[in-house]
This record gives C-alpha cells, sequence and structure tokens, in this order.
C-alpha cells in the first residue's frame, strides 16, 4: 500500500480538483436526468391520457345504452340472420319450429287495441258437429303512431241583449302565450324534445314540416323564451327548497355560448345542485353563471348551510369558508386519478390503490339499502380501518416516488383532500362520491354534443330552468311531457301561493 504525503504536492491539488469538478459534473447530471425522466413519464402520461380521451371509450366502463354504429349495424345483421333462418325453417316439410325465448310482457299502462280472429265456419270439419269455445290464444305487438297535429277550435257563442245593447260570451281560456297559436301540449312537447331529447329547435322545425306544419325556428324560439318566463317562478321555488336541504352535491360543466356580434363563442357555464340520493326531497336545479368563478356559487348558496359535497375544485373555496358549511369529498374522483395512470402506464402502484378503494365501494354496496344511522355504523365499523391502512400506505408510497410524476400527483389528490373523503363516514345520508350529481349532467353533455353552443347568456339561463324541471321529473318518476303539458296548463291562472303543488315531487295530473 502506496502512502501519499499530506498534504499532496501541487499537481496532486490539481487532480483533487479536476475529480471534485467531475464528480460535480456528475451529481448535476444526475439530477438532471431524473428531472428528465420525471417529465419524459409525466408527458407519456398526458399522452396516453389525451389519446384515450380522444379515441377510447369516453367512460371508465362501457355504458350500454350507447352501443357504438357498428355495434347497432352488427345487432341488425344479427337480426336479419335470424329472419331468414326462420323463413328457411318454414319451407321444410316435416321441420318443428324453432323455439323463440320468452319475450318481456309489455307495458300494462299501455292501451290495448283488441282484433278478434273468429271462424268463418264453427263446425268442425271432420263429423260436421258444432265446435266449442275452449280457451283463447292472445299475443301482443307493440306499435306506435306518430307524433301527430291536431287543431283545438274554441267556440264560444255571443249573446246579445237587446234591451240594452250588450254583448256577453264567456271570456277565452287564459293562454301561455296570449292569443298565441301554440296550445300548452305543442310547447310541452317543444321544450322536451329540445332539453330532454336534444334536438335543437331547426331539427324539430324539418320534423313538423314533413307532416305539412310549418313552424319556423324563430317562432319556436319565442315561445320557448315566453315558457321560461311562465316557469321562472316555479324554479325559484325549486331553488328556495333545494337549499332549504343541510346536505347537498355540487358540480359543473362549461357550456360554450355565442357572443353576439362576434361569431364566437365564449365559455359560459351550468353550475348544478342536488339533494343525496337518499333524501326524502330528490330534486336538482340547475344556475346558469357567466363564468367559473367563486363569486358565483357563493351568490346562488347564499343561506345554506350543511354538508357541500364536491370534486375539490376551487371555484367552491369561498362557499367553504362560511361559518356552517362542512366539505365532503368525492371518492370516484380519487378513483379516477389512479384509473387514469393505470390505464396510461399499467403501474402495480396504481392497481394496488384500485383495488383497496374497490373495498370501500364493497362495503357500500352491502349498506345501500340500510337507514342513515346503520349504515353510518356499518362503515365506521368496516371502513374506517380500512381508510387508516390506506392512508399510510398512500404516505409512505408517496416517499419513494419522484416528485412531479403522475402517480404522486394522484396520490397527493388524495392525500390533500383526506379530510373531505372521510366526512361521509360520520354521515349516512352523504354518499360516497359525487356521481348522483354527475349523472344530472349527461342531458346537458348530450345536448351539447347536438347544439355546439347556446345562442345567447339568456339561452343559457333558459336552459338552465328548463334542465331543472326535467331532471327533477326524472328523479321522481315523473313523465317530463306530461308534466310540462299540465303545468303549462295551469300556470296562467294559479296564485303564486299555490305554486308549490306544482313542484315535480307533489304534482298531480290534473283532470
Amino acid at each position: 500500500m502506496i502512502c501519499l504525503p499530506d498534504p499532496l504536492p501541487d499537481p496532486y491539488d490539481e487532480l483533487r480538483d479536476v475529480a471534485e469538478f467531475l464528480l460535480a459534473a456528475n451529481r448535476r447530471q444526475a439530477v438532471e436526468l431524473k428531472a428528465k425522466t420525471v417529465e419524459i413519464e409525466a408527458l407519456k402520461f398526458e399522452l396516453a391520457r389525451l389519446r384515450r380521451w380522444r379515441f377510447g371509450a369516453s367512460a371508465e366502463r362501457f355504458d350500454p345504452n350507447q352501443p357504438g354504429l357498428f355495434e347497432e349495424d352488427l345487432e341488425a345483421d344479427l337480426g336479419a340472420t335470424e329472419t331468414r333462418q326462420a323463413l328457411a325453417e318454414v319451407a321444410l316439410p316435416g321441420k318443428a319450429p324453432r323455439r323463440r325465448p320468452r319475450r318481456q310482457l309489455l307495458p300494462a299502462h299501455l292501451p290495448r287495441i283488441e282484433h278478434r280472429h273468429e271462424l268463418e265456419n264453427c263446425t268442425c270439419g271432420a263429423c260436421g258437429q258444432a265446435l266449442t269455445v275452449i280457451g283463447e290464444t292472445i299475443s301482443e305487438q307493440l306499435d306506435v303512431i306518430p307524433a301527430q297535429f291536431f287543431v283545438h277550435r274554441h267556440i264560444r257563442p255571443q249573446y246579445a241583449c237587446r234591451h240594452c245593447d250588450t254583448v256577453t260570451a264567456v271570456p277565452p281560456p287564459p293562454q301561455v302565450i296570449d292569443q298565441g297559436l301554440p296550445a300548452p301540449g305543442l310547447l310541452a312537447h317543444i321544450l322536451v324534445s329540445k332539453y330532454a331529447d336534444h334536438l335543437p329547435l331547426y331539427r324539430q322545425a324539418v320534423m313538423y314540416a314533413r307532416q305539412g306544419v310549418f313552424i319556423p325556428r324563430s317562432t319556436q324560439a319565442g315561445w320557448v323564451g315566453a315558457c321560461a318566463v311562465l316557469l321562472e317562478p316555479l324554479v325559484e321555488r325549486l331553488r328556495v327548497h333545494v337549499l332549504a336541504e343541510s346536505y347537498l352535491q355540487a358540480d359543473e360543466t362549461r357550456l360554450p355560448v355565442l357572443a353576439p356580434g362576434t361569431g364566437k363563442t365564449h365559455t359560459g357555464y351550468l353550475w348544478v345542485y342536488r339533494t343525496g340520493p337518499w333524501s326524502t326531497l330528490q330534486a336538482v336545479v340547475f344556475d346558469y353563471a357567466e363564468g367559473r368563478g367563486q363569486t358565483w356559487p357563493k351568490a346562488f348558496l347564499d343561506g345554506f348551510q350543511g354538508t357541500l359535497q364536491i370534486d375539490g375544485y376551487a371555484g367552491y373555496n369561498a362557499v367553504l369558508a362560511q361559518d356552517g358549511i362542512v366539505e365532503a369529498g368525492c371518492w370516484a374522483h380519487v378513483r379516477r386519478e389512479f384509473f387514469d395512470v393505470f390505464k396510461a402506464t399499467r403501474s402495480p402502484v396504481a392497481a394496488e390503490a384500485l383495488r383497496r378503494i374497490r373495498t370501500l365501494y364493497e362495503i357500500e354496496a352491502d349498506v345501500k339499502e340500510l337507514t342513515p344511522e346503520a349504515r353510518a355504523s356499518q362503515r365506521q365499523a368496516r371502513a374506517e380501518s380500512h381508510l387508516t391502512e390506506f392512508k399510510t400506505w398512500l404516505d409512505d408510497t408517496l416517499l419513494k416516488l419522484p416528485p412531479g410524476s403522475s402517480l404522486a400527483k394522484a396520490i397527493g389528490y388524495a392525500l390533500g383532500r383526506w379530510a373531505a373523503l372521510r366526512v361521509y363516514l360520520q354521515d349516512g345520508r352523504i354518499n360516497i362520491d359525487s356521481n348522483p350529481v354527475e349523472r344530472a349532467l349527461r342531458g346537458v353533455a348530450l345536448g351539447r354534443r347536438n347544439y355546439l353552443f347556446a345562442g345567447s347568456d339568456g339561452g343559457g339561463r333558459r336552459a338552465a330552468l328548463s334542465y331543472s324541471l326535467i331532471e327533477t321529473c326524472k328523479l321522481n318518476g315523473v313523465e317530463p311531457y306530461a308534466y310540462l303539458k299540465d303545468v303549462l296548463t295551469r300556470l296562467p291562472t294559479l296564485k303564486a301561493r299555490d305554486l308549490d303543488t306544482l313542484l315535480p315531487w307533489r304534482w298531480r295530473p290534473g283532470p
């Protein structure tokens, strides 16, 4: 072993300086390489997520209610093949008919039109004796009559008094639009077609023209505006009842709005507030706003006290800062963060997080039919310990991950909202996630694809009014067309104090 003198001579000092410089440069390169690796991983994750959003399924699981066009064609091909097979079997002599699967019974509330098929000769072909009825074979087919226009003729005889030269007649029935052409049924049909079936007015005009009835889009638009004025006090009563609840879910979605005179659009927003899925009152109310700032939900929720369940968007911070407001988190959004990472990278850490979250949902499936008190008790007994272990695992895992990675962001999102995510344990009325309020926005998303944009801020406000009533009808099992037709018939003569009788959960069809 060679012992170098200490201190080293000058040549060795120069070598030491070179070595230290190289070590420092190596450390800098290692840090830069690590940062670049994290950046590349994050960019790959974002690219994979954008590709899935653009070209993949639009949800985390396939929605059977919206099959693709190719799948519809495959079903049509299958039906055609089965029909050809059935025709071929009929042509074969001695071939027993193929047993078809039992069809679902048709709804009992549908009117029935009976067609009786009697024998022309009620005598036996073998012996000539009279035949006796021993029973009936009944089969049913479903049919439809497309929307048909008809005209109400209001005939009011005029009575004259020859003594005092006066004329008397029954006053005309009140109308939504004074001396207007449309009856309540037509107005309800236009509103439901536009806001429930997502048919823009110009498409409705084309459909009506095929039946020889020409209602220009501009005329329909004027009618929609008149209906909105009449329905506004009713929706205000709906808002009052919703804000009186002590637990609400909230969400928001964009609504492109045409800027007058520019030919361009700006982004408006529909904010939606829903009562809890186990609340006695099932209602949802929409509010149109010209922006996504904190002032909008703060103004709308003025006076609300209780638990507000949201996805963590900072626009609700001004509301949550008020006394008497408790924030509840959404586990579906936490799951979505890990799902995006797993879908893009197949990370085993993300898979483990998804497994742990699935356990929480399995507990919810077991307790969903219980009373709120029993549900809270079961959550505390079964889910609380699981959450404690989950948080420990998240804390430990985060220490092993490079900062800024997609997985670190997903874990940071969960840990940053942990207090809000635990609120549902203590109150059985609170849902594990805010999916119920998101479902209320599905109609808006479908309509947005058809409309492309609202024509004005006023159009956004009218959409909010109509969506509020239609979505609340759906929550209460009320058919929107029947409801709106009856409401538009009654509103012109209804006193303000009786408005609550027309709210969807209290509404009863008129005579």
